[in-house]
């Protein structure tokens, strides 16, 4: 499982505009909802919040992986959201979050949310691959970026 089978460029929001958690969520829900022609926002945020209620997912400067299991989607999906001025998000760290992965999983989804999770893990050790991703203007050239990352781990492995 890699990111980019879950990662559409048309799920990657550039310039988010959330000066706070609260709001990055609905912004990356709202553009989730508005990609994907989905009708559940309500459930999507409610599963996002009630996680992020037990422990922070601000992980790894200024990396945040908010993520919810719910009902509302059939299929594993994140969305990718950008921010150039840094939102403030009570991270471990206590340091904004410039990207955000949002993991929206089904129910029944477990072991390939894990999988992904760790994979995401690989990546935001790599020091260039945030530097990278934070640069880009356009879903596009970000989700080359991603593409381009996970070429190099697989090559790797």
């Amino acid at each position: 499982m890699i990111l980019q089978d879950v990662l559409l460029p048309e799920f990657i929001k550039i310039n988010m505009e959330s000066e706070d958690k609260d709001e990055a969520f609905e912004e990356l829900v709202d553009y989730y909802c508005q990609a994907d022609k989905s009708n559940s926002r309500a459930e999507i945020l409610k599963a996002i919040q009630d996680r992020e209620a037990k422990m922070s997912t601000g992980i790894h400067k200024g990396i945040a992986v908010p993520h919810g299991k719910t009902k509302a989607v059939k299929d594993l999906r994140v969305v990718l959201g950008i921010s150039q001025n840094g939102i403030q998000y009570d991270s471990l760290d206590g340091e904004p979050v410039n990207l955000l992965f949002m993991f929206i999983a089904p129910m029944e989804d477990s072991e390939k949310y894990l999988r992904l999770l760790k994979h995401l893990a690989q990546l935001v050790d790599i020091p260039q691959f945030k530097i990278e991703l934070q640069s880009q203007k356009d879903p596009t050239s970000a989700f080359k970026v991603i593409r381009k990352f996970e070429e190099m781990l697989s090559a790797e492995s």
